[in-house]
């Protein structure tokens, strides 16, 4: 998300960032190549104009003519400003109410609706304890019952049966009367969308919204829809006492016009962004976060929570016991960091929150090509008998030839795989004979290198 809006402004506050002074006349021809990037990134016209005017005001003012790093000034300005437009700070789900705490799912067909009713029961469930139960509406769309069922099942929420015979309104009555009585904490209602805004629909969605009363009520919307996101959820804002916006497919949404624009034109805050089709992957939306991420200055905090939450913890304190202890890091150690590095979103979900991405020479190519090499080194390691990943010395020339053919690589792969194992393995002996002094040399010489074994991605990628 963002790459080419943040590819646009780092090169133009970066060609300001190391001036001594800055002129009237270089803050407005920046303000320009930044109105055109917004504009390319699909925000929304007012929008920009509001953005590029606050920017502009402060940074003709003494605020940065002043300042010792008037170029840093600027950029933190820049910084700030998208941080307001984007609503200042994340806003959680307001749950404080007599259970069940009511939530309400609405928008266009082909949002994602449904399976966001999932993730979202998921992120309630896993991250604040709550007891969930789904329930869909939507009487008018194939499929759309057994759906939310099957994706139900998998994130282990109560679903609620209803049938397409039935009116919306009366399965949302029976879904709340089963939800009081059965004690859930939360009751998430999935409604039926159209291909547009019709009469028809609001009156529907009105209804439901009287009977139910939610606490919540969210607006689902495709961030691939740019700017067209934000004029429809302002639609529906004018309709439904709407409580939040939930962005989804923003994992294929390189422009980010949606998040720049929906809350300035409805007032109402984003409060999640789905990143992929896993049903874990909903996030909760920081503005802070984000606009550091278009800046180029990436986003460790989330990274942070990513591998705390999303890494098997038991697996990294038995790595840390065993390499503590001087016992060998062999194949079956690497397998596993390969692993929980996928299941963080891959290369391309590590890349996106690391800082200064801007300066590789296309990220999202990187980050493709670090996933595509991280799955073929998995095929090697798994193509290998358990013997030969506990003891990678036996790999002779005839073993890599058949650990190559059975996994569909060639065997340079394989010596390929077999050299970054080794500097891993260096790593992680310097870690266990010198603690955390020991740690440090090694993070420094893997750093020297090209900051990943084997240097770059995966598999020798792009260098910084």
């Amino acid at each position: 998300m963002f790459e080419n809006l943040s590819k646009r402004l780092t090169d133009t506050v970066n060609r300001l960032r190391g001036r001594g002074r800055l002129s009237e006349a270089n803050i407005s021809e920046a303000m320009r190549e930044v109105r055109i990037a917004l504009l390319e990134a699909d925000v929304a016209l007012p929008v920009v104009q509001a953005l590029i005017e606050r920017i502009k005001s402060r940074a003709i003012g003494q605020e940065v003519m002043q300042s010792l790093t008037p170029g840093q000034t600027l950029v933190k300005i820049v910084n700030d400003e998208l941080v307001t437009v984007m609503g200042s700070r994340n806003e959680d789900l307001n749950l404080n109410c007599p259970a069940p705490a009511v939530v309400l799912m609405a928008g266009l067909q082909g949002s994602g609706k449904t399976t966001t009713t999932a993730k979202l029961a998921l992120l309630l469930r896993e991250r604040k304890n709550k007891r969930v139960m789904v329930v869909s509406c939507d009487v008018y769309r194939p499929a759309a019952i057994e759906q939310l069922k099957t994706v139900a099942g998998q994130v282990g929420a109560e679903w609620f049966p209803s049938t397409p015979d039935q009116k919306p309104q009366d399965i949302a009555r029976a879904a709340l009367d089963a939800a009081r009585r059965q004690l859930f904490d939360v009751l998430i209602v999935d409604t039926a969308g159209r291909l547009h805004i019709d009469q028809a629909m609001m009156s529907e969605v009105a209804d439901l919204n009287k009977i139910l009363n939610p606490i919540e009520t969210l607006f689902v919307v495709d961030s691939m829809t740019g700017q067209d996101a934000a004029n429809t959820a302002k639609v529906f804002a004018e309709v439904l006492p709407l409580t939040g916006v939930i962005l989804t497919k923003t994992d294929g949404d390189a422009r980010g016009g949606a998040a720049l624009s929906v809350r300035y034109l409805t007032g109402r805050p984003i409060k999640f962004m789905g990143a992929g089709e896993k049903l874990d992957a909903l996030e909760p939306f920081h503005p802070d976060r984000l606009a550091s991420r278009i800046l180029g200055m990436g986003d460790v905090l989330s990274l942070i929570e990513d591998v705390t939450r999303k890494t098997d913890q038991d697996k990294m304190q038995a790595l840390a016991t065993k390499v503590v202890s001087g016992k060998r890091f062999d194949l079956n150690d690497m397998r596993d960091q390969l692993s929980q590095m996928q299941g963080m979103g891959g290369m391309a979900g590590l890349m996106d929150k690391l800082p200064m991405l801007g300066k590789l020479p296309d990220p999202a190519a990187a980050g493709a090509m670090g996933d595509k090499e991280v799955k073929k080194m998995l095929a090697i390691i798994n193509s290998m008998t358990k013997k030969e990943r506990r003891f990678p010395d036996l790999l002779n020339g005839s073993r890599k030839s058949r650990v190559a053919k059975g996994s569909g690589t060639h065997p340079s792969d394989v010596n390929k795989l077999l050299k970054q194992y080794m500097t891993m393995e260096k790593m992680m002996k310097k870690i266990g004979a010198g603690g955390i002094k020991g740690l440090m040399r090694g993070l420094k010489g893997a750093m020297s290198g090209g900051g990943m074994p084997g240097g770059g991605m995966p598999g020798g990628g792009f260098r910084r």
